[in-house]
């Protein structure tokens, strides 16, 4: 009797070693420069987090995909190799439903978004991540994205007929861009630069703040505003890793979450009057598109949407009656 309980109290004494040595550090990982939107809100709910947690667990923040692109921090996450990660248009890859935000001038303003975060994201879509094994624990912004290319400037839909147009690794991204008539590229963001500086793309589609942080102004001439899609971006963790984080854990991730979503909104009205300046003094020919030629020249992309995805029209239906509220 002696011998098993002490085996048992060994036992009892090594896992709550191995639990105290797991909350030691949280490990952060995003792919965006730091520069970036992307970045800047990482740092921002960095700082948050690590005044909640204290000195006793330590936050290690890596960007510009030090450690893997989002597809790679994704399967991260799933390992338990990084414990949060800030995942954007390829989570569509790991459930349909994230293809919403795909879809071309679905999201009216940031207002409209919040809605959608609270009705669809927070309830249909966090859902449909914890499926995979991931899960949501806030949206934050990547921002309203843009065209930028070496050779014309874009107005309608025509003028990216032929144009190598590096898109994210979303098959709605491509399918979008193919729709309009482009050569989409699908490629990591980390390799964009150089793909534009020798003149492997001719183009790419991005927020403000990622075109500038990554210096991508430097290799473009045109910069069309067509505000295609607004880009949201998702705090995640892996499932399996949250639920072993203590209850005080995971309130002061979830409350540092929330904060930061509304600094990034916020920062990034900012960042689009900011930016818009420095990109046109630094010699990029700005225009902007004719919205409605892009608008209907989409419609087949939202078909595809309503017959592939489960509940797509619905959900649809759903995001737009939000932008009337």
């Amino acid at each position: 009797m002696l011998k098993r309980t002490f085996a048992f109290s060994l036992f009892a004494l090594v896992a709550a070693a191995g639990s105290a040595q797991a909350q030691e550090k949280l490990v952060f990982a995003i792919g965006g420069s730091p520069q970036s939107l992307q970045g800047q809100t990482a740092q921002e709910f960095t700082r948050r987090l690590q005044e909640r947690l204290g000195d006793d667990i330590q936050i290690e923040y890596y960007d510009s995909a030090q450690l893997g692109d989002e597809r790679q921090l994704i399967q991260r996450l799933r390992m338990g190799t990084v414990d949060l990660a800030a995942i954007s248009s390829i989570m569509s890859s790991v459930a349909p439903e994230f293809a919403l935000f795909d879809l071309p001038y679905l999201v009216k303003d940031r207002d409209h978004l919040k809605r959608i975060d609270q009705e669809i994201v927070m309830t249909d879509l966090a859902q449909s991540a914890e499926s995979q094994g991931l899960k949501i624990l806030s949206t934050w912004e990547n921002g309203f994205r843009h065209i930028t290319n070496s050779r014309r400037a874009v107005t309608v839909p025509e003028d990216l007929h032929g144009l190598r147009i590096r898109t994210p690794q979303s098959d709605w991204r491509t399918r979008m861009f193919t729709t309009w008539g482009a050569n989409p590229t699908p490629m990591a963001f980390s390799e964009v630069f150089v793909g534009l500086q020798t003149g492997v793309i001719d183009g790419q589609e991005n927020p403000l703040s990622n075109i500038y942080g990554a210096r991508l102004h430097e290799v473009q001439e045109y910069l069309s505003l067509s505000s295609h899609v607004y880009s949201p971006i998702w705090l995640t963790a892996g499932q399996n890793g949250w639920s072993q984080y203590s209850e005080e854990v995971r309130e002061a991730i979830s409350a540092a979450a929330a904060e930061t979503q509304e600094w990034a909104l916020a920062r990034g009205v900012e960042l689009d009057e900011e930016l818009l300046t420095a990109m046109q003094e630094a010699g990029m020919s700005v225009n902007e598109v004719e919205r409605d030629a892009f608008i209907a020249a989409s419609n087949p992309v939202y078909e595809v949407f309503a017959e592939q995805v489960p509940n797509g029209q619905a959900m649809i239906d759903r995001a737009m009656a939000l932008a009337e509220e």
